[in-house]
Formats: structure tokens, C-alpha cells, sequence
């Protein structure tokens, strides 16, 4: 018999879906290359579905033979494995960044005669427009409280952007990018202390409390899906601290980020400009352990900021305290720089990894924004934070339309220049209309 071999990711299962396992059963015997969730991840969302749960649904299917792992986009390893005859696809995949991997299946089909079939993509169904509506519908906090883990795992690295408001997060949800490497989005949002000060004209000295920044949580919450990574500062008090954690795991959040200083918050890129003093390893290791004992779910995740080398320390002392965060509890390090060239982070990157291969490392390239993703992939870290690109772009934005109005004392010049349309603006907010 003939052995067909079809690539799937068997998440959102659509009778565009059937239509190729029914074309590929009429030549031979199937086998389903199931897409793992890192290859997934590769350039689009995640799966709702893990692998093991897709495995059994897509082995179910009739007409399958056999369903095996696909680790990446690629189809090569397992197509040289299998040697199948045929390859069966939708003919969707001409363009765009997939037009790559299809001339790749071709080339490695020529190798021992084999055949690419491409039945016609069905009309009327598309996985695309099914995720936007279970979108719409929204998450659950605990489904949206674990998400920041299944990334962590699949994802060679995780694309964090900041997010002040309902807006702003809306921007965060649905903004992506294509090339001839795939999709690109952002993969989580992060909820600064900065930003928020900011955006209500407070300083950032932890002077807008919990309760008022836990507003913009709910904002976030109420129209979007993806992560939220909630900065913390210090984490204060420890027993205000495990309250705190008690909240955020009950909205929903991912994670918090709390840093190893103490006393009134100034920020940390004033570095040794302004008096910050740093907390002991005994008592952020006693808060990082009790915020874990407050927890109900293991999903919810604490990570520890080091402020070693704001405060003029060397990469060793950062070490030190990373080694004992992570022995207290701590379910990741960040570790926060305001050097421009990068090289105090990635030397730290490296030699943590040599000890701890495990231990999920975050950067904040604010101030060494030339550091690329993929060397941060290089040196091991897994989640990198935009901290506050969206409030620091749009602050000039309006600052110029104003400016524009008063110059021509009309608001023509600013609208054409700054502005979206009216029917933009209606539009942009689904349930407007």
C-alpha cells in the first residue's frame, strides 16, 4: 500500500480538515505528522489543546493510520524517515512565509519519487477566523493564569510588550508581523509600575497603590487573552506581599516581578544617581517563600529580580543572589541592567546557564535595545520584556497633534499627520456598532 503522509496541527479540527485526511486515505496508508506545541508556537499562537490531547482526537480520526510528532515547521526529519509516496496539502500555502516549506517538500519528494497532492483549500472555514471568536469570547482566569508556562515551554523565547491601558493591551492582543520566517507576535503583556505612574501623571515611587494599578488589570483582563506579567517593585511588606499574590492569582494574572531592594521605590535605570539600597538574600528569600506558600496553583509564578548590577556590583553578586532565589522558591530571575552595551547581561546569561539549565531567565533591554531576540536565545534567556515602548511612543504623538492644533489654530494639520479617521476609531472597539 501507499504510505501518505499529511502535516497537521489537529487543534481546531474543521471539515477543511476532513476534506485532506479523505483525499489522502483514497491513496494510501496515512500517516498524520501532528505538529508538537513548540512547532506550533513557531509562528503563531498555542495550541488551546496540548499535544497529547490533540494525539488522541487526530488518532480517532477515520481513515488514520498513524499519527507521530512533527517538531517544527520543517517536514524534512520525518519525511525522510517515512519516505512517503505522497504529501497531501491544501493548496493555501503558495504564498506568504509557507511558500518556503512547500518548495522544500517538493525538493525532498524529488529525492525518491514521491508526489505532492494539493487538494483545493475549502471555502467558508478557516482556523484563523475560529480563534478570533473564541477571542471574543474571552478566557478564564486560570486558563489565562497557566498560558505564561505553556509558552515558557514551547517557545524558544517569550515576546513580551507592555500594555498601560484597555487600548493599549487591544494593540498587544493583535498586532502581528509576517516575513519569509513566519509570523510573529507578541506573546504576553506586561503591566509596569512605570507606565502605570506615568499614564496618571504620578511618579514612579510606588505612589499609585494596589488597588487603583489593579484597575488597569481588570481593563487587560476584559479584552484580551494572552499573559499578564504584573511588575511588582519590591513586593513590599511580606505579609502585604502575600495578599498580593492572592489577588493577582485570582484575576487571572501569570506572574509577578518583584526586585531585591528596599525603602521608598525609586527607579532602577537612576542606578547609584539616586539612594537605593538592596534588600538581603535572608529576607527576599523569606518574602519569594512565603508568596509561593500563598499560592492555590502551582501555574502562578514569582520571579525574582536582581538589582546587582544597577547598584554598581559585579556579575558574581548577581549570581550569588540568583542561585539563592531560585532555592527559595522563585520560579524565574530577572536580571535588570542599565549598562548599553548588554555585556554585563549576557556574561550573567551565560554563567547562570552553565549551573542552572532549568530556571527560566527574563531580560529588560531598555537601555541595550541593539541585543537582537535571537542572542538572547543564544545565551539562554526565555522571556524578553519591552517595558514601556507603548506609553514612551504615544507620549509624543499627542504631544505633537496638540502642538499642531495650537500652531494652525485648526486641528486639519494634526488629523492628517497623527490622526485615524473617525471611522477608524468607531470601528476599532468590537460591539461599537
Amino acid at each position: 500500500m501507499k504510505r501518505v503522509y499529511v502535516a497537521m496541527s489537529g487543534d481546531l479540527i474543521h471539515h477543511g480538515h476532513i476534506n485532506i485526511i479523505n483525499k489522502a486515505k483514497e491513496l494510501g496508508e496515512v500517516t498524520v505528522g501532528l505538529l508538537t506545541d513548540s512547532a506550533i508556537a513557531e509562528h503563531k499562537r498555542l495550541p488551546y489543546l496540548e499535544y497529547n490531547n490533540r494525539e488522541i482526537i487526530v488518532s480517532n480520526i477515520s481513515g488514520v493510520k498513524n499519527v507521530i510528532p512533527q517538531k517544527s515547521r520543517s517536514y524534512r526529519e520525518n519525511l525522510i524517515a517515512i519516505k512517503p509516496d505522497y504529501v497531501v496539502h491544501g493548496d493555501d500555502w503558495k504564498i506568504g512565509f509557507r511558500k518556503k516549506i512547500r518548495n522544500e517538500v517538493i525538493e525532498i519528494l524529488d529525492e525518491w519519487g514521491g508526489e505532492l497532492i494539493e487538494i483545493p483549500y475549502t471555502k467558508d472555514i478557516s482556523s484563523t477566523e475560529m480563534n478570533k471568536y473564541l477571542n471574543q469570547l474571552g478566557i478564564s482566569p486560570v486558563d489565562r493564569c497557566k498560558k505564561l508556562r505553556k509558552l515558557i515551554n514551547s517557545k524558544k523565547i517569550v515576546r513580551v510588550i507592555e500594555a498601560h491601558n484597555g487600548l493599549s493591551g487591544l494593540i498587544a492582543e493583535n498586532i502581528s508581523y509576517e516575513d519569509e520566517k513566519g509570523i510573529r507576535e507578541f506573546d504576553a503583556m506586561w503591566a509596569s509600575s512605570l507606565t502605570d505612574s506615568t499614564s496618571r501623571g504620578k511618579p514612579d515611587i510606588e505612589a499609585v497603590d494596589l488597588t487603583t494599578r489593579l484597575r488597569n488589570i481588570n481593563d487587560l483582563t476584559e479584552v484580551t487573552t494572552k499573559p499578564i506579567i504584573y511588575d511588582g517593585d519590591t513586593g513590599g511588606k511580606i505579609e502585604h506581599f502575600i495578599f498580593t499574590v492572592k489577588t493577582l492569582e485570582r484575576l487571572g494574572v501569570s506572574a509577578i516581578i518583584i526586585e531585591d531592594k528596599k525603602g521608598l521605590k525609586k527607579n532602577s535605570l537612576f542606578g547609584t544617581d539616586v539612594p537605593q539600597t538592596q534588600d538581603s538574600i535572608e529576607n527576599f528569600s523569606s518574602k519569594i517563600n512565603a508568596g509561593k506558600k500563598s499560592q492555590i496553583d502551582d501555574e502562578f509564578m514569582i520571579i525574582a529580580r536582581l538589582e546587582s548590577l544597577i547598584l554598581g556590583f559585579d556579575v558574581e553578586h548577581a549570581l550569588q543572589r540568583a542561585y539563592a532565589y531560585v532555592k527559595a522558591g522563585a520560579d524565574a530571575v530577572m536580571i535588570h541592567s542599565k549598562e548599553s552595551s548588554g555585556d554585563d547581561i549576557l556574561d550573567f546569561c551565560l554563567k547562570f546557564r552553565k549551573k542552572d539549565s532549568v530556571t527560566p531567565i527574563v531580560v529588560v533591554p531598555s537601555t541595550y535595545n541593539h541585543v537582537t531576540e535571537d542572542e538572547f536565545i543564544s545565551y539562554g534567556a526565555n522571556i524578553v520584556i519591552y517595558a514601556n515602548h507603548m506609553l514612551r511612543s504615544a507620549y509624543p504623538a499627542m504631544r505633537e497633534t496638540a502642538e499642531l492644533i495650537l500652531k494652525n489654530k485648526r486641528s486639519l494639520e494634526a488629523a492628517e499627520k497623527n490622526c485615524m479617521s473617525i471611522k477608524e476609531i468607531l470601528e476599532l472597539i468590537p460591539g461599537t456598532k
